[in-house]
């Protein structure tokens, strides 16, 4: 059995938690069967059981609006997915960039699809923002995709129940396989390198945020929490690829208010590599998941496996990963009418965000003990090998 992977981002090309999915998941799952990659890029690997091909992109003939590109050059490069022969027994999508490559391939190459949800169109209205009327079509093409598939997996349970309510998907076909860590490459390391490289004092305690510059993981509320910071510790703030201009300016000016306010806040801007990240998690006093949408967090998941305590926001998945009073606090956000884009009250969100920040800065014991079970529960539960062969289970029951 072979497996065909269509995934907008694959190594090098990784800029979310998708990516990261995507990446470990075929590494383990070709362990197991020949696994095929097609993705958004320039990439070409002939492995024996793993292979990789990415597909660009020529769009500087494109006259339709700029938020329009990013969405027909998905469509673009679907088609090109599929004019290219597929020798697959079953088609797997990531993110709605790729799920109208999975459609053509369900039924003009009459194999099963399989769609992994890593978070849902109708629950990111501020990707208006960014796409314009663009979002209205992902919203449509991922419904048409999510509702015709052969198999839907959910990273979370939180997620097969958003799947659930918004889509008319029989619910024998949802299958909760979370996403993984891998323990070996994630795990605290004394090396100083990257933190002497951004400016990080080693000898100061520092709180982080690793994450995009979009309104999903709650950056400028984590922002607007440091004014009631403790002092005594610095803030890094590792945040890079804005969704939009718009919200790359918001972010500018908030950081720059932040750093009027006290000093060590420490702005890093860009998407850094895997062992500087480790660097970051691993001598952090606190790692802060802000998110206002998280069907997984994988984040969360990395910053434990380091063994770095965790104070995230309690939506999603994030509540299946943290676990509260054992391995960090999780922050409540009431939102409006079930739609995860603004707190109902931001000012509380950012104060409580800062008050269990401050808790834990203040109680090194307890960021401790909550290091130590978190890469615990990291080990025990979320290994790429157990996932890996779930999903081949799931290609077989196909």
């Amino acid at each position: 059995m072979k497996a065909l992977f269509l995934t907008n981002e694959y190594p090098p090309r990784i800029y979310g938690g998708a990516g990261v999915h995507v990446q470990y998941l075929s590494r383990e799952l070709s362990k197991l069967m020949p696994v095929e990659v097609r993705s958004f890029g320039d990439q070409n690997v002939a492995g024996t059981n793993l292979s990789a091909m990415g597909f660009g992109l020529v769009s500087n003939a494109y006259t339709c609006p700029k938020p329009l590109t990013p969405v027909l050059g998905a469509i673009q490069r679907c088609l090109d997915f599929n004019t290219t022969n597929i020798e697959a027994d079953v088609v797997h999508c990531h993110t709605w960039y790729s799920h109208f490559g999975g459609i053509l391939a369900k039924l003009n190459y009459g194999i099963p699809l399989v769609l992994t949800v890593h978070s849902l169109e109708p629950l990111r209205p501020w990707k208006r923002e960014q796409l314009g009327g663009g979002y209205d079509f992902t919203c449509w093409l991922e419904k048409t995709a999510i509702e015709m598939a052969d198999a839907v997996i959910a990273v979370s349970d939180e997620t097969r129940r958003d799947i659930e309510r918004l889509f008319n998907v029989d619910p024998e076909k949802i299958h909760i396989i979370y996403n993984g860590i891998d323990p070996e490459e994630y795990h605290p390391v004394e090396s100083l390198a990257a933190l002497r490289r951004f400016g990080v004092n080693p000898h100061e305690p520092y709180i982080l945020f690793l994450g995009r510059i979009t309104r999903q993981k709650g950056i400028i509320h984590m922002i607007n929490a440091i004014k009631h910071l403790d002092p005594g510790f610095q803030v890094v703030l590792c945040a890079g690829a804005p969704d939009t201009p718009e919200i790359a300016a918001e972010m500018k000016q908030a950081v720059a208010a932040a750093q009027r306010l006290r000093p060590g806040v420490i702005w890093i801007e860009e998407m850094i590599d895997n062992r500087s990240k480790i660097e970051l998690y691993s001598h952090a006093g606190v790692f802060v998941c802000p998110s206002i949408y998280e069907p997984f967090g994988i984040i969360n998941l990395e910053a434990m496996a380091c063994g770095t305590a965790v104070v995230a926001s309690a939506v999603g998945g994030i509540r299946e990963v943290v676990r509260q009073g054992e391995t960090g606090c999780l922050v409540a956000v009431e939102q409006m009418n079930e739609t995860p884009f603004e707190p109902l009250h931001p000012a509380r969100f950012a104060k409580d965000l800062a008050a269990r920040i401050n808790e834990l800065m203040a109680d090194p014991a307890k960021r401790i003990a909550f290091g130590k079970a978190g890469r615990q529960r990291a080990i025990d539960i979320f290994s790429w090998s157990a996932i890996a062969r779930q999903t081949k289970d799931l290609y077989e029951s196909l």
